[in-house]
């Protein structure tokens, strides 16, 4: 990678302009030609730097406005067919595991869930408890969203471009 793959980059995490020809825009603004700025992307691609492209969307402006993480306990007898079942919940977006702190932080298991309402998430989140058979977790909203910076994969380190 070189300085214009960068600055690449960094316009593209801007997003692809609503235009009938984002990449064309993109190369004007850069002062390229569209077929460099779009060899680029396919060589960054080829390498892995850029996975994939798609839509992010604002939850706040669709109304959705309860965010929250949920921290499970889970018990032993139900290691293998908990994270099944709380992974494959239709409100679930992320499920990830993590290592306990034993007797500071006991929770091994993570979900995050999004919801037009805190009510909403609780009742959900309560149903997905039974339906796992999951009694010890608490849910943690968030109260405030800060700015979201893509990482960018160079090789095997991560970066955030400004």
């Amino acid at each position: 990678m070189d300085n214009t793959d960068y600055l690449l980059l960094r316009e593209l995490q801007n997003g692809l302009p609503l235009v009938r020809e984002p990449f064309k825009e993109i190369a004007q603004k850069l002062a390229f030609t569209e077929p460099e700025v779009l060899e680029r992307v396919r060589a960054l691609q080829a390498a892995g730097v850029i996975r994939k492209f798609r839509a992010r969307i604002d939850q706040r402006r669709v109304g959705i406005t309860a965010n929250a993480l949920v921290a499970w306990s889970v018990p032993q007898d139900l290691k293998k067919s908990a994270p099944r079942i709380l992974a494959s919940a239709s409100g679930v977006t992320h499920c990830y595991e993590r290592r306990p702190v034993p007797g500071i932080w006991d929770y091994t298991l993570y979900t995050v869930h999004h919801g037009h309402s805190r009510e909403i998430v609780v009742q959900e989140v309560s149903s997905i408890a039974r339906s796992a058979g999951l009694a010890d977790y608490i849910v943690l909203f968030s109260t405030e969203e800060f700015k979201r910076s893509p990482a960018v994969r160079i090789g095997n380190s991560t970066e955030v471009l400004p």
